[in-house]
């Protein structure tokens, strides 16, 4: 088994006044094909740029990024 680093930004973003990813790339300062590479686990943003993103939601970064073992 392994670890992987999980996220529930499209669900934040959909909850959160169906947020564009570029309102929100906009906002944590990133491009939008960040935002999409993040949301499809394909990228792990920087601490820096998760912590803006929790900020963005105003929630925790748990409640943003899970760490997650899967099994291969």
């Amino acid at each position: 088994m392994s670890k992987v680093i999980t996220n529930n930004i499209r669900r934040l973003r959909f909850d959160f006044d169906e947020m564009t990813q570029k309102v929100l790339a906009d906002a944590i300062s990133v491009s939008r094909q960040t935002v999409v590479a993040i949301e499809k686990g394909k990228y792990s943003p920087s601490l820096e740029v998760a912590f803006k993103i929790a900020d963005v939601f105003n929630t925790s970064l748990d409640k943003v990024f899970q760490y997650q073992e899967i099994d291969e």
